[in-house]
């Protein structure tokens, strides 16, 4: 493998302090960020029937401990390389710091097109979601975008801000979803569940390896996306080498524990058979169904609300993912330089922010356009984009870990550094497979789903191509 030595400032990233954002963000700030971005409502209303409907049925919550411990076990080596990569740039930086540059700003680009796509198609699910809302509280019918186009405006008005202001948005939102769905758990179990009583599935092998294994865990790791977040705030986190690591572990705990949970308890509020049945037959209804069961009309409305909140704090998350990596990408000169410049009085990347708001309102606009259901087709095609693109970027940060650590452990043990990177590596390669296999069913065609794919190439190579003509054109030396 060559080193890249003799970069300029803009490559290496050490930027001046005008470049630089500026925050003060502890372990509990960027964890409310990385759970906000998971969207935990959104998840149980809308992943959890489709796991268990599509997947192995009860056997479901199963998945989430699976997809926990590989993801544990990406973040060992994920976090060891931490203290060597001094720029905010998550995924495409340990990358470009182990694997070269070009390489690197290919993966910024391919992480760039996933998590904007994610962000304009969350505006597919959020659109409706306030129309419910509106009607719930007796308001007249209104068009999706209308919603959407509410939800962008405060999103854009967030995104140009400090972080600390989305942080304590974000934080207030997540409290509350998470608070109604702990009550409704806790009922459930109460109650002792439905007339089957609690459920045994998750600890039955019979029942986890039962229907498809390979689709439960494909929408369990569907619900992760965004994690690594914890490293996206790295200039804006007091004590980053410690914070960024005790983020990711905690986030990542918190997300599979909290799902593995409430999945069975759902599970339970039907019981093993019936709530298969209820998943097949009514998925779109299923969490306001057991709402209405076991908490009433009172708590169903409130979960109404709150997975219209949910919604948008997971918008407002991932707008301040992307608006990060555009403004990690301006500090090499691979984007345009402007766009690298922090706001004097916030110091948040405004400009970043504003660029990412312009490209997710070209694209509501097309969707309105061209007259795409909102969630079959906007939200279902760019979540399957950003699905794929995602699992790409663990399998590279994997590889990046591995080769970077391949002849000097730099101290840290054989687990960390080597066993417990390659392990997490084949179990994303196996979550890669059963995606592809799984994508026409994802983008709802054949055809759709290469498109998908040809989308996240052609992104790769263009970042590539034109981060070698950067490190070429800075007269950069390459050494073997």
């Amino acid at each position: 493998m060559s080193e890249i030595t003799a970069l300029p400032e803009d490559l290496t990233g050490a930027a001046p302090a005008e470049r630089k954002l500026r925050g003060n963000l502890g372990v509990a700030s960027i964890v409310f960020m990385v759970v906000a971005a998971a969207a935990p409502l959104g998840v149980v209303g809308g992943v959890f029937p489709l796991g268990i409907a599509n997947g192995n049925g009860a056997g479901f919550p199963a998945t989430f401990i699976v997809s926990t411990v590989i993801l544990l076990l990406f973040a060992v080596g994920f976090t060891a390389l931490t203290p060597f990569v001094e720029e905010a740039g998550a995924f495409f930086s340990y990358i470009r710091h182990s694997l070269g540059f070009s390489v690197g700003i290919g993966f910024g680009f391919l992480a760039l097109v996933s998590y904007v796509a994610l962000e304009a198609g969350v505006y597919g699910l959020l659109g409706p979601a306030g129309v419910s809302v509106v009607s719930l509280f007796g308001g007249p019918a209104i068009p999706w975008w209308a919603l959407a186009a509410i939800a962008f405006v405060i999103t854009t008005f967030l995104g140009y801000r400090n972080i600390q202001l989305s942080s304590r948005v974000l934080g207030v939102l997540l409290t509350a979803e998470i608070a109604v769905i702990l009550v409704l758990d806790l009922v459930i179990v109460a109650r002792g569940g439905g007339d089957d009583g609690l459920s045994t599935g998750v600890v039955n092998p019979a029942t986890v390896f039962s229907g498809s294994l390979g689709i439960g865990l494909l929408f369990a790791m569907l619900s992760y996306i965004g994690f690594e977040a914890t490293a996206i705030f790295r200039d804006e986190a007091r004590d980053p080498e410690r914070t960024i690591p005790r983020a990711t572990y905690a986030a990542l705990i918190l997300i599979g524990a909290f799902y593995a949970v409430t999945s069975w308890a759902l599970i339970s509020a039907w019981g093993d058979d019936q709530a298969v049945a209820k998943a097949t037959d009514s998925g779109g209804t299923f969490l306001s169904d057991i709402a209405q069961t076991y908490i009433r009309t009172a708590g169903n409305d409130i979960i109404t609300v709150l997975y219209f909140t949910s919604l948008f704090a997971c918008i407002l998350a991932f707008h301040n993912v992307a608006s990060r990596y555009v403004f990690a990408l301006s500090q090499h000169r691979v984007l345009p330089q402007s766009l690298g410049v922090a706001h004097a009085e916030h110091g948040s990347p405004h400009k970043a922010s504003l660029w990412i708001s312009g490209v997710v309102a070209i694209s509501i606009a097309a969707a309105v356009l061209f007259q795409l259901d909102p969630v079959t087709q906007f939200y279902t095609w760019f979540a399957a984009a950003t699905t794929v693109g995602f699992v790409v970027l663990l399998i590279a940060t994997s590889v990046a870990v591995l080769v970077f650590f391949a002849r000097d452990r730099r101290g840290h043990s054989q687990w960390r550094v080597r066993i417990a990177p390659a392990i997490g590596l084949a179990g994303l390669v196996g979550t890669l497979g059963l995606i592809l296999t799984n994508l026409e069913g994802l983008a709802t065609s054949n055809a759709l789903g290469w498109g998908i794919i040809g989308l996240l190439v052609v992104s790769f190579v263009v970042g590539a191509v034109i981060g070698r003509r950067v490190r070429d054109s800075a007269g950069v030396v390459v050494t073997p």
